[in-house]
């Protein structure tokens, strides 16, 4: 019987966009279900019970909640195509702290550089260059975080790319002039069809932003 693979997500997420990006790299077919955020779906609600919250992978009925959770999940389950996750016990928790650090650290300060304004956006900005520019250093010169191949950093952080011109415009910056290395990896990303494929039109995401701006009288 063939795998009956549905994603739960919501087109401008970052989070959904490292599950897409994770099973179009594995070559699994899934059906995308757009979520209504301000008004959850019956199926959304009975599959994340806890969270409530977007992406959700189920496979053959039954779900794989946070994002980072679903990348291993796949990675472990389709194993006919190159892991993304190190086979290294040590290479492999260094994977996973980095990803973690992206978790912690780039959603909430990119979502303050155009949600707050004074000293608390310029703070923001400050440490999201910051993380940028650790995340540039953690890179080097290898192609891709884990080096020669494309991986399980790699997806957790190039969604971001897709949000990157709410950040500048907001926050006044430029990540290239910033961290030009970082942009180039992002490029380099780019280049891959599961990520080209998944990954959405960064105009596109700042239009929305704006709009949320306006329905919500953040100025």
């Amino acid at each position: 019987m063939a795998d009956e693979v549905i994603l739960l997500d919501f087109w401008a997420s970052p989070f959904g966009m490292r599950v897409r990006i994770t099973l179009e790299e594995k070559g699994v077919k899934f059906e995308y279900r757009e979520q209504d955020l301000m008004n959850k779906s019956p199926l959304l609600l009975q599959m994340n019970p806890v969270h409530k919250k977007i992406p959700v992978l189920v496979h053959n009925g039954k779900p794989v909640c946070e994002s980072l959770i679903a990348v291993q999940y796949v990675d472990e389950t389709w194993k006919d195509k190159a892991p993304l996750l190190p086979s290294d016990p040590y290479r492999r928790a260094q994977a996973r702290f980095w990803a973690d650090f992206v978790d912690k650290k780039i959603y909430d300060l990119g979502r303050k550089t155009w949600q707050t304004k004074g000293e608390e956006q310029e703070g923001a900005k400050k440490e999201l260059i910051e993380c940028f520019k650790l995340l540039e250093k953690e890179l080097g010169d290898k192609p891709y975080f884990g080096g020669e191949t494309f991986g399980y950093v790699d997806v957790t952080l190039v969604p971001f790319y897709s949000w990157f011109d709410v950040y500048e415009r907001s926050g006044n910056f430029s990540v290239e002039a910033e961290c030009p290395k970082l942009m180039e990896w992002a490029n380099r990303c780019l280049q891959k069809e599961s990520v080209s494929k998944s990954l959405v039109d960064r105009e596109k995401v700042y239009g929305f932003v704006l709009e949320l701006k306006k329905k919500f009288g953040i100025e």
